[in-house]
């Protein structure tokens, strides 16, 4: 067998454990624009074929001000910025739940961050793994409140094998 270059090389981004996440411990994540091309491929991929995701004339007739986000889709991409943070790189074993409320409308051309901030933090029966709860806000560009959700996830523990 070949010696592998990667031993001892550390990766640049790993992520935190459930002891590493205590109560009270907060991030913001990254920002990501939603364009019109954004939206119309979500709404392909997952066959949400509702005109008012794909036709500008029906938001408006529906009374929004421009074209709206799927909500599924707001979800989606802040939980994509989530993980993109790093912060369950190589870490993170599974999404357990959510509760998810939607406050307000995205529409193509909002600027999306999340701030996320840990609310429970726990040991499982397993060990080498936990459980955390966070409280995940998305803002807009304007720093108005879209979408509040509390994922739960297990995450390996500092012992995990």
């Amino acid at each position: 067998m070949t010696e592998n270059p990667l031993d001892g090389v550390p990766e640049l981004i790993h992520g935190r454990t459930w002891e590493d996440m205590p109560v009270g411990f907060a991030f913001r994540t990254s920002a990501r624009t939603l364009t019109e091309a954004d939206v119309r491929a979500f709404v392909n991929v997952i066959g949400l074929n509702e005109p008012l995701f794909y036709d500008a004339r029906a938001g408006i007739a529906a009374g929004y001000s421009q074209m709206p986000v799927p909500g599924m889709m707001t979800f989606s991409v802040s939980d994509g910025l989530v993980i993109q943070g790093g912060s369950l790189h190589g870490t993170g074993m599974a999404f357990v739940h959510t509760d998810l409320d939607i406050k307000g409308p995205v529409y193509v051309g909002d600027t999306l961050t999340v701030l996320v901030e840990v609310t429970e933090s726990r040991p499982t029966s397993k060990p080498g793994r936990g459980l955390v709860t966070t409280r995940n806000t998305v803002y807009n560009q304007r720093n108005e409140v879209v979408m509040v959700y509390t994922p739960v996830r297990l995450t390996k523990g500092r012992d995990a094998s």
